[in-house]
């Protein structure tokens, strides 16, 4: 595996900024069920509005379920199907529009779920595995697929597992893996005291 710690302007923890979305997954290596069990549990003790954990999350694992994984896999856009073949796992990340306790809606799913996802994303790092999150997918063929309620909203798919040499990838996708990681800086999303004027 490649190293891609961020270029931060201050040092921030390991696991944060070796956390990166690869693509270069081993298609022959499984994910344990230990493993499984922590990358789970980091994402149940997320933090979430009232306690309620609206997340729901579907495991599929290739090596336990194919014909499920499969049915994910199949879920995926074209362009993540090419590079996706080789993770052994893909997790729907989707929450329930409701709060448990009053069947309100809880207009921030959303936003727990987002934080109960990056939770499990930086367990997997910790523990050398890989995770990359996908907005490339078609949510009605999961809700077919897995005959998943209508009001379940879906967010991502993730995929999980170990990884693999470079030259597993296509010369397109390797050109993406090699790229500079680069965010916007700071002074452009992160105000102090005001917001500020539009140009």
């Amino acid at each position: 595996m490649i190293q891609k710690p961020a270029d931060t302007e201050q040092p921030i923890e390991k696991v944060l900024a070796e956390r990166w979305s690869g693509r270069a997954y081993d298609a022959t290596v499984p994910v344990t069920d230990e493993q499984v069990t922590a990358l789970l549990e980091a994402a149940r003790w997320a933090p979430s509005c009232f306690g309620d954990a609206p997340w729901r999350y579907l495991i599929c694992n290739k090596f336990r379920d194919e014909a499920a994984w499969q049915k994910a896999f199949d879920a995926l856009a074209p362009g993540n199907q090419e590079w996706a073949q080789n993770a052994p796992i893909l997790i729907l990340a989707a929450s329930v529009p409701t709060f448990s306790q009053n069947d309100k809606a809880n207009r921030w799913s959303g936003y727990d779920t987002g934080a109960a996802s990056i939770s499990l994303c930086l367990q997997a790092t910790a523990m050398g595995l890989m995770s990359h999150q996908m907005g490339g997918f078609d949510a009605e063929k999961m809700h077919q697929s897995f005959a998943i309620p209508d009001d379940i909203h879906m967010w991502s798919m993730i995929a999980i597992g170990h990884p693999a040499a470079l030259d597993s990838l296509t010369e397109e996708q390797m050109e993406r893996e090699l790229k500079e990681r680069a965010r916007r800086p700071l002074q452009q999303q992160f105000f102090h005291s005001n917001w500020p004027a539009q140009d």
